[in-house]
């Protein structure tokens, strides 16, 4: 078993405890997550598939809002309680929403405001996890274990929607809440122990930077951070170009569920039944091909691979607008990222400071992110108010897809030269 975790899963000696935590960790957080994400699509397009634009800049302003919160919690205690103490207020306020739902379930108010913060939620959370496993792991680690842990969020992914799909009808939206909420409190438990597990075998660099103390500076400091350092600022031009991309796909997918399917219910199944085939194909890729390619062919890979392919896909849908090819296209790019993106741009965070793990990264990962799905948004409306061009929007989606291509190939060349250079801004 261990040569067979060596050879296929590049799992060493000792670092199976942290790859099962890390593992639960990302499963149970994603597991319930993607319970909620069918409702969130669902109260999205209860308040109108032409008002999404609202929703997004409102998720941005909220973003706005929370970002400085947590930016003077992680000033202020030990960066191991981090998680823990941002997790267990997420957690109050979902059963607070569970609350709502219950007793008004049908409150467009409350579907409105339930979309805008399982938003900001999603990015916060999943930003932070991975925060806590670039400052727990080498970067050498990173690229010999990020993609199988990736896949422990994959199949967390997978279960949540199928438990969402199935589970609806019997205790509801707030009873899902009620169920994510759990979830997410376990996660904390799988968190806390990989801290336990890197006590155990500590990092040399952890010893200038303990993890018993806080981070310091202000709450505004990972919007610094990024603005000072090159590399962070190439980061969140990769963050813009990849959230504006997926804004262009979301909206049509929004508009083509609306048109196809009337009930609450029926539109959360759907949304979860496309969920749950986008986290299988995602776990075989992160399982068995995403650590080999970081390996073997270095970080950039995994971040110019999907941009390139959505430059295609964007040309084939301005020549062949179909629902089909529509599909395709979309799960092709949401597999990707999962699979190849997501865990390329984690690794780019092992080889910077502490501080810039947790706040600079989730400034990138939150405000910046949210920044620019609102302008897509109203770009992408903008374009549909202009006149029914979707050639036009998928040409623009291609130009976009190319420069998020190219900005992954020069961050792939920074962060090799960064770990032959540690120190680097």
């Amino acid at each position: 078993m261990k040569r067979l975790g060596t050879r296929v899963f590049n799992v060493r000696p000792g670092e199976a405890p942290a790859v099962v935590a890390g593992l639960a960790l990302f499963f149970l957080l994603f597991a319930g997550y993607f319970m909620l994400r069918p409702v969130r699509e669902t109260m999205g397009v209860a308040g109108g598939v032409d008002n999404l634009q609202w929703l997004f800049t409102g998720t941005f302003v909220v973003t706005l809002i929370a970002l400085p919160l947590f930016g003077w919690l992680a000033s202020k205690v030990q960066r191991r309680r981090i998680l823990p103490w941002t997790y267990a207020f997420m957690a109050s306020n979902l059963l607070l929403f569970a609350a709502l739902f219950a007793v008004q379930p049908d409150n467009l108010w409350g579907a409105r405001a339930f979309y805008i913060w399982l938003s900001m939620f999603n990015l916060l959370t999943i930003s932070l996890a991975w925060s806590v496993l670039a400052d727990l792991f080498s970067s050498e680690q990173a690229k010999r274990l990020f993609g199988l842990l990736a896949a422990g969020a994959s199949c967390g992914g997978l279960l949540g929607p199928l438990l969402g799909t199935l589970l609806v009808g019997l205790i509801g939206h707030a009873g899902l809440v009620v169920l994510a909420t759990v979830c997410l409190l376990a996660s904390v438990v799988a968190a806390m122990y990989l801290q336990h597990w890197r006590d155990l075998y500590p990092l040399p660099a952890q010893t200038e930077h303990p993890r018993s103390q806080p981070l310091g500076g202000n709450p505004f400091a990972g919007a610094s951070e990024v603005l000072r350092s090159p590399y962070l600022l190439g980061i969140a031009l990769f963050v813009v170009l990849l959230a504006s991309v997926s804004t262009f796909l979301y909206f049509e997918q929004a508009r083509l569920v609306a048109e196809h399917f009337t009930s609450r219910t029926e539109q959360t199944q759907v949304f979860g039944l496309i969920d749950s085939a986008v986290q299988a194909l995602a776990i075989l890729t992160q399982l068995f091909v995403t650590g080999h390619i970081a390996r073997k062919l270095g970080v950039g890979v995994l971040l110019v691979a999907v941009p390139l392919v959505m430059v295609l896909g964007f040309i084939w849908l301005a020549l062949a607008p179909l629902f089909a090819v529509f599909v395709l296209v979309m799960v092709v790019r949401r597999v990707g990222e999962y699979a190849l993106v997501r865990p390329g741009r984690e690794m780019l965070y092992t080889v910077v400071e502490p501080g810039h793990k947790y706040k600079a990264k989730n400034f990138t990962d939150t405000v910046v992110y949210r920044g620019a799905d609102a302008v897509s948004g109203w770009l992408k409306r903008g374009l549909d108010v202009m006149g029914d061009h979707p050639q036009l929007a998928m040409l623009i989606g291609a130009a976009i897809a190319l420069g998020w291509a190219g900005s992954g190939w020069w961050l792939g060349r920074q962060q090799r030269r960064r770990e032959d250079r540690p120190g680097q801004v």
